[in-house]
């Protein structure tokens, strides 16, 4: 039942009641009458009847009145009104309610400001300096600048296990670098990316398809790469324009190339120029890629090897034909195939771009070119090898771990980085992200190594990763030479290496839940 706030809060009834309260006098107990009150004067020794009392309404009451002689209150007694006490009382109640509401509606759903909380992040790194990875922090922190990053760059050796042992006991890094082919190996230990960092659609549209592949799963995006690698064909120019032959752009020239200008000394039969570095396995620097190259290129679906054995087979056979009978251009008694090509006892070598690097320094004087890899006939594949950024599930900053992932995104961070790189080296890492490809297009050490990118793809047979002995890459590695060996040392079949490789690989997959 609602309150009569009229009644309450009357104004008249609130001025009368005034009026009469000043009226009462303490001496005699004696009412006087307000001035111009239409209440009659009651003698003292008589009792009278109240005239402005109707009887006939009250009769009980009335004649109760007569016999007693006593005066009804000149007021009526005040109406009860709840819990809350007045209308006023209600009113304030009520408005301190609704401004408790509205403070905290504001409170949620103003901008939050820049936290005060100061936090201290750890970052690991491989390859590049701290020098290099300094302007981008300092770029972070300026815009946040309650936030500390410590950049610790690791040996590369065992990094893989040493990455996870500290994760898993507390003392890892919030933010860490890892291979492309190490998502299933770290997926108890990877945050995946909150989408204010970046959704899907942009990293869709902002990076290659392989990385998309990569580091998709289950919709979760779990890291940021910096860069990305893929094969290249280097080219020794003097050897090569010596022989009249032109870089070849199809596996067919290649082959005719690569025996072509292949150098055997008349007496013993041994290689003194080698045409290229293909056909065996523990002298080929990044062997397991060039393998991979060729696997992606015949078809191979690289995470169901045993359902592709017929296109395996031939990937393996031609392989292995360059170090096999008296037409060989390469074997197992020659140098690792980088340090030939920088001595100039290689003509055509397979590498990747951080390669240029070393073989300069192995040999300055070196006259090469870099081209794009061979393809087949109608085909555009490459392989691509990359690290990524990634969050520790285990960090006890996540929130601000992803804020950094977050200015690691964009592209003028990409930009930065590479010019950063290029200010000391002939170029930096090439950009991870699609948009920024045609920037690098006049770069004629780099773009080979970007022209085939979009068609790209992973494997697990990788190089120089460091994943311990009981990694994906390493013991993807082991089970492939294994089978190249068994060919071209051991004169095996190529199907009883190829049964054997998908075994020993479906193991692999198996324990990582790859598929």
């Amino acid at each position: 039942m609602s309150l009569d706030e009229n009644v309450v809060f009357n104004p008249t009834q609130q001025d009368s009641s005034a009026g009469q309260s000043s009226q009462i006098q303490d001496s005699g107990g004696i009412l006087q009458p307000p001035v111009n009150s239409s209440l009659p004067i009651i003698d003292a020794d008589q009792p009278q009847k109240v005239d402005t009392i109707d009887s006939s309404d009250t009769p009980q009451t009335a004649a109760s009145q007569e016999s007693t002689g006593e005066v009804p209150p000149a007021n009526p007694p005040p109406i009860s009104t709840g819990i809350f006490g007045g209308g006023l009382f209600k009113k304030i109640i009520i408005g301190i309610v609704v401004l408790i509401v509205l403070i905290f509606i504001i409170f949620l759903f103003l901008p939050k400001g820049q936290s005060n909380k100061k936090v201290h992040l750890v970052w690991w790194g491989l390859w590049e300096d701290q020098a290099v990875m300094q302007p981008l922090i300092s770029d972070f922190q300026r815009d946040h600048p309650n936030i500390t990053i410590e950049y610790i760059k690791q040996d590369p050796k065992q990094y893989q296990e040493k990455l996870l042992t500290r994760i898993k006991n507390g003392t890892g890094p919030d933010i860490f670098r890892f291979h492309n082919t190490w998502v299933p190996m770290l997926s108890d230990v990877l945050l995946p990316l909150s989408s204010d960092v970046i959704s899907p659609s942009e990293f869709k549209k902002d990076f290659y398809p392989v990385m998309q592949k990569d580091l998709i799963q289950n919709g979760g995006i779990y890291g940021i790469p910096l860069g990305v690698d893929s094969l290249g064909l280097y080219v020794n120019t003097d050897i090569l324009t010596a022989a009249g032959i032109q870089p070849p752009q199809r596996w067919e020239d290649f082959v005719k190339a690569a025996s072509k200008l292949t150098v055997k000394d008349p007496d013993t039969k041994k290689i003194k120029t080698a045409g290229a570095a293909m056909g065996t396995y523990g002298n080929i620097t990044h062997a397991p890629d060039i393998l991979s190259l060729l696997f992606i290129q015949q078809g191979v679906d690289m995470k169901n090897l045993a359902g592709s054995v017929q296109d395996e087979t031939v990937a393996l056979k031609f392989y292995t034909s360059f170090a096999q009978s008296d037409n060989n251009v390469w074997d197992s008694t020659l140098d690792e195939s980088i340090l030939s090509f920088a001595q100039g006892n290689l003509a055509m070598y397979i590498g990747f771009s951080w390669d240029f690097f070393r073989i300069e320094a192995l040999n300055k004087d070196l006259h090469f070119k870099i081209y794009p890899v061979p393809q087949l006939v109608g085909g555009n594949a490459n392989v691509a090898s990359y690290w990524v950024e990634g969050v520790s599930a285990k960090s006890s900053s996540q929130k601000e771990a992803l804020l950094f992932m977050q200015f690691l995104s964009k592209k003028e961070t990409a930009q930065k980085f590479y010019a950063t790189i290029a200010k000391t080296r002939s170029f930096g890492e090439i950009y991870a992200r699609r948009d920024l490809a045609s920037s690098l297009k006049d770069n004629k050490i780099v773009y080979p190594f970007i022209s085939n990118l979009e068609n790209a793809s992973s494997s697990v047979f990788a190089s120089d990763t460091n994943d311990g002995q009981g990694g994906v890459n390493s013991l993807s590695n082991t089970y492939l030479g294994n089978a190249v060996n068994s060919i071209v040392n051991d004169n095996g079949s190529t199907q009883t290496a190829i049964d054997t490789l998908n075994q020993g690989i479906s193991q692999v997959f198996q324990k990582y839940g790859i598929h």
